[in-house]
Parts: structure tokens; C-alpha cells; sequence
């Protein structure tokens, strides 16, 4: 039986408002998937996320990868007290995409007091990686680096 990684049992729904309203809304990205020590999600290869070439950009690609780990990162908190903040991404990016849709997972390599690392594997829709990527953040009171993060009840 695997242990849930996550500060309370969440459901998908309960964490879909924090995709609303913001960059994550903007390019599509949309929560599929959570599960004991993972979070999945989409995003669409469109007009909003690829590059002059018709390629899915980089950029879209580490954005995807940081929503994810990010929003992760904050499940795994007691967000009254917590929250999680970027200190450092990086990504490689190991095959153009040029239509349908990439489904990115993360999955935690390191979850500790002051910080946390996560990676994002970002794949096509036949399964092949199209970037992985590695991010850090730093686990900060609440009230200091931000705004509160409220997932709804």
C-alpha cells in the first residue's frame, strides 16, 4: 500500500481553482491526475504555447512543469502555516511537438522543511518525453513571499 505524500486527502476537483485566473488558465494546462506521489497534467500544443515555427515552446513547456511542481509542492503543506515559492528551475527539452497535446507528471525527488525538489517528465501523446524538467523550491511561512494559496474545502 503506497502512503499519500500529501498534507490531506484531496480530491482533483478541490485543487482545480488553483488553475483559474491565472497563466496556468491562460495556456490550458488542466489538473488530471492526482495521485499517492504525483500530480498529472495537460496542456495543449495551440496558437498560446508555441513558437513562431509552430513548435511547442520551451518556455510553455517550463511553465507547465513549474505549475505542476509548484502546485505539488503546496499540496504537501499545511497551507494555513505554508507556502512553496520557485527558487530555481531548469529543463531539457528532447523533441519538438508540433500538435495535439503533452502531459506532464510530477513527482518528488526530495521533500524537506525548507525546501523541496521536484521532477516534471513532459511527454507527447505517444508517450515520448519531451522535456524533463527539475525545480526547487523554498517552503516559507505564510505570510512572508506572497500571497496565500487557498484550496477550497
Amino acid at each position: 500500500m503506497n502512503k499519500s505524500i500529501w498534507f490531506k486527502q484531496y480530491q482533483l476537483k478541490e485543487i482545480q481553482p488553483l488553475c483559474e485566473i491565472n497563466m496556468v488558465s491562460h495556456l490550458g494546462i488542466e489538473l488530471t491526475e492526482l495521485g499517492d506521489n504525483c500530480l498529472v497534467g495537460t496542456m495543449p500544443v495551440d496558437h498560446r504555447t508555441t513558437q513562431p515555427l509552430g513548435l511547442l515552446h520551451g518556455g510553455a513547456s517550463v511553465a507547465l512543469a513549474e505549475s505542476l511542481g509548484s502546485i505539488a509542492a503546496s499540496l504537501c503543506l499545511d497551507l494555513d502555516q505554508w507556502i512553496c515559492v520557485g527558487q530555481e528551475i531548469s529543463a531539457s527539452h528532447l523533441r519538438p511537438v508540433s500538435k495535439g497535446r503533452v502531459t506532464g507528471t510530477a513527482r518528488p525527488v526530495y521533500l524537506g522543511r525548507a525546501s523541496q525538489v521536484w521532477e516534471v517528465s513532459v511527454v507527447d501523446e505517444r508517450q515520448r518525453k519531451v522535456c524533463v524538467a527539475r525545480l526547487t523550491v523554498a517552503v516559507v511561512a505564510a505570510g512572508h513571499g506572497g500571497g496565500k494559496i487557498k484550496v477550497v474545502d
